[in-house]
């Protein structure tokens, strides 16, 4: 037995509890909202001690937005790698959201709740921006090699993920605020974007 596979399998758990601690305080904030959510209701439903919380989350705000967001990270990043690699840089992304939102009929309510949850409470906002550079770095990985290798940095991974994130961000808002059709309003943001080799 090598010595990583105790570190592999602890990593492993690791995870496995956070996420577990990050789904409940999602799940618990949806159902009571986020005022009434405590830490120690959060613990109890993943079935941690309050400490083990800490150890992971230094505050329930973070936990609910690692709940709110962490699950759709997946979904887009895994989306994305599977774009054919002759697209473009642009023209992947929009086909990554575009599969994503096939898929939007089955989710509306849950997509629902949870825009109306991360807009319900200014530090839960606060932490799911936070958590969306995430989205951002993840993506911009997934789009450098798409463009032409150059010696100087390029910056257009990093601002057409940005730019994506941003459009995600106001059409949710449009949507909570005016409802109509999610998929029609990120359709249209995404076709203002440009930011290709040139």
């Amino acid at each position: 037995m090598s010595h990583s596979e105790p570190d592999g399998l602890a990593a492993r758990k690791r995870r496995a509890t956070s996420t577990r601690i990050a789904a409940s305080a999602a799940r618990l904030a949806g159902r009571h909202g986020v005022a009434s959510t405590t830490v120690e209701q959060i613990a109890a439903d993943a079935e941690v001690a309050r400490a083990t919380f800490f150890r992971y989350y230094s505050t329930k705000e973070s936990a609910i937005a690692e709940g709110v967001t962490g699950p759709w990270l997946v979904l887009v990043t895994e989306a994305l790698a599977r774009r054919p690699e002759h697209l473009s840089a642009k023209a992947a992304l929009v086909a990554a959201f575009d599969e994503l939102a096939g898929h939007f009929s089955d989710h509306r309510d849950e997509i629902w709740e949870l825009a109306r949850l991360t807009r319900s409470s200014p530090a839960l906002h606060a932490w799911t921006t936070q958590t969306y550079q995430r989205y951002e770095d993840a993506i911009a990985r997934l789009l450098a090699p798409r463009f032409p290798a150059s010696a100087e940095p390029d910056p257009r991974p990093r601002l057409l993920a940005v730019l994506a994130m941003g459009a995600v961000r106001i059409c949710l808002d449009d949507w909570v605020a005016t409802g109509g059709s999610l998929p029609a309003l990120l359709s249209r943001a995404f076709a203002s974007i440009t930011v290709e080799p040139g």
